[in-house]
């Protein structure tokens, strides 16, 4: 059974499955590719933690850009667990927190070497945009959006 619960940004839990997503993303890249401000407790109020047995397998975040719009950051499915519907589960948790903020759109940046991810989220019926803010211009990036006043696919 899978639980998907609100847990500190900076719990242990929350530190670890952020680290181990970093080490990935270095190893994917060979450098840490994030352009712009990294998320924090103070600008990710709402961060998830996905257990299966009680063991945590994922996490995500939510962090606001303005009025009815959030950004998703630190998306996270530990390798083992992928390829279980865990992130599809995870991704829907946010959209529903999101929802629960007033959000009306939510948008993304992920990177082209986690092809995962990108299946994950156009089969969530995310479609590409140009990339925002700090992934402007950045070779690496590809950002997508949803809006959440659609129904899921």
């Amino acid at each position: 059974m899978i639980t998907i619960e609100r847990e500190p940004f900076d719990s242990p839990t929350a530190q670890a499955l952020r680290e181990e997503q970093r080490a990935e993303l270095i190893a994917r890249y060979g450098f840490d590719s994030e352009p712009g401000a990294k998320p924090t407790s103070a600008d990710v109020p709402i961060f998830l933690v996905a257990r299966s047995a009680g063991d945590p397998i994922g996490c995500g975040g939510l962090r606001p850009i303005e009025p009815g719009l959030v950004e998703i950051k630190r998306m996270y499915v530990r390798p083992g667990e992928r390829g279980n519907g865990f992130g599809k589960l995870i991704l829907q948790a946010l959209e529903d927190e999101a929802r629960a903020l007033g959000a009306e759109r939510v948008v993304l940046e992920t990177g082209v070497a986690q092809p995962e991810s990108i299946g994950l989220y156009r089969r969530s019926g995310y479609s590409e945009i140009p990339c925002f803010g700090a992934y402007a211009g950045e070779p690496l990036s590809r950002c997508f959006e949803r809006c959440l006043t659609s129904p899921s696919p």
